[in-house]
């Protein structure tokens, strides 16, 4: 008998809110059993390990945050809307895997290194190199300032989108769209070319 698929995206689930907060080294699998009512063993029946728990949800967050962002980057639309799709499928992914993505940023650098876990700086090539090339895209289209430093602007946008993940709380006042078109507002009328 294996268990249902929604009571492994719950397990999941409570996993990824345990090492958000808690930290990956600092979470035990009893702590995770703990807060999802069960006993250690049992987490055992879904589950071979922690690090598995851990790989399926960074490998679920990425894969579907790569699926928004290849929808976007293959539209073939101009850098400003690329751009701006770009930071708005962030902003979702933030509130669809949140804990995820708190994950990601605080575990990533101590878990690429481990064979299990490559797939992160593969996808962190992947990352950087769509959001410099629409950078690079936007001031060769003078959509963007010919004197902004691509490299300095990409970590900018980077980092300031995806702490929101410290913060952002779904079912709050903002949806993930209404934070995007906000933050967009902010940032473009600092580097898009004035008329």
């Amino acid at each position: 008998m294996t268990a249902s698929p929604e009571r492994r995206r719950e397990l999941l689930g409570t996993a990824a809110e345990v090492f958000a907060e808690q930290g990956y080294n600092a979470t035990t699998v009893r702590k995770i059993a703990d807060h999802a009512g069960m006993l250690a063993g049992s987490l055992y029946y879904h589950f071979d390990s922690k690090e598995s728990m851990l790989e399926e949800i960074l490998r679920t967050f990425l894969d579907e945050l790569w699926d928004g962002y290849d929808t976007v980057l293959d539209a073939e639309l101009g850098p400003r809307e690329t751009l701006e799709a770009l930071v708005t499928e962030s902003f979702r992914e933030i509130d669809r895997h949140r804990a995820a993505v708190a994950i990601y940023q605080k575990e990533s650098k101590q878990l690429a290194p481990q064979e299990r876990f490559a797939f992160l700086a593969e996808s962190q090539r992947r990352f950087e190199k769509a959001w410099l090339s629409t950078l690079e895209r936007g001031v060769a289209a003078e959509a963007f300032r010919a004197d902004l430093d691509i490299r300095l602007t990409y970590r900018f946008v980077r980092d300031t989108v995806w702490v929101a993940a410290s913060w952002y709380r779904p079912g709050g006042q903002h949806s993930p769209e209404e934070i995007a078109r906000q933050y967009l507002s902010m940032v473009l009328d600092g580097i898009a070319v004035r008329p």
